[in-house]
């Protein structure tokens, strides 16, 4: 009875030790990894995602954007003020949720300029020039080849590498995401997976700014 006792205890002592080290396990990966140590975080940050910022950084700012949203276009530069003023501690994740008609295309281009190391400059000029290739928020793809030599890319390999079926792959996986996140309007921001609720600039500072407060 007593040896019973004691393989009950130890028993009980082993479980208990399993559960402390999994804690502990878990605390030293939040603390390596951060937001990406999380369970569901490859439902913000997919190893396909474009993405800006220093490798070091803390803060995931993943922004579900649309290349033929207004919104997204005026919020693009504010997000770069917002970085300029935190270096090095945001990383800025890029995912896509074209839910204007015909604004798969846009990203398509986005993606066929990534190849060519050009996403960046590309995102600038569609968003800066957006006005000129769109039409009531309905895209107008025959203006766009006008204004992309703009962004110093290869035109005529954008359009041979942007009809690669891993792109529609991507734009599906993303818009699973989205859906799975509850994101049905664009731009959609989350801050190491903190959702914006109250929309603005401001909003976006102040979560950004707390989560900055939080993780340094």
């Amino acid at each position: 009875m007593k040896k019973q006792y004691v393989v009950i205890i130890s028993s009980v002592l082993l479980v208990l030790l399993f559960v402390v080290g999994v804690q502990i396990y878990k605390g030293q990966q939040n603390k390596k990894y951060g937001f990406l140590a999380a369970n569901n975080a490859s439902l913000f940050v997919r190893e396909h995602s474009p993405t800006l910022g220093s490798d070091d950084a803390k803060v995931y700012l993943i922004k579900f954007t649309d290349p033929a949203c207004e919104t997204c276009s005026a919020f693009h530069p504010y997000v770069k003020k917002l970085m300029d003023a935190h270096p090095g501690k945001i990383k800025l994740v890029i995912r896509y949720n074209p839910l204007h008609e015909g604004a798969d295309y846009p990203v398509k281009i986005l993606e066929a300029a990534r190849k060519q190391g050009k996403f960046w400059e590309t995102i600038d000029i569609l968003y800066r020039t957006q006005g000129h290739w769109t039409s009531h928020h309905t895209v107008q793809p025959q203006k766009l080849w006008r204004i992309l030599p703009m962004a110093g890319i290869d035109v005529e390999k954008i359009k041979k590498d942007m009809n690669d079926p891993a792109i529609e792959k991507l734009i599906k996986q993303d818009l699973a995401d989205a859906e799975a996140l509850g994101v049905n309007k664009t731009p959609g921001f989350f801050v190491n997976g903190k959702p914006l609720t109250s929309f603005g600039r401001s909003q976006l500072r102040q979560l950004v700014e707390s989560e900055i407060k939080e993780n340094y």
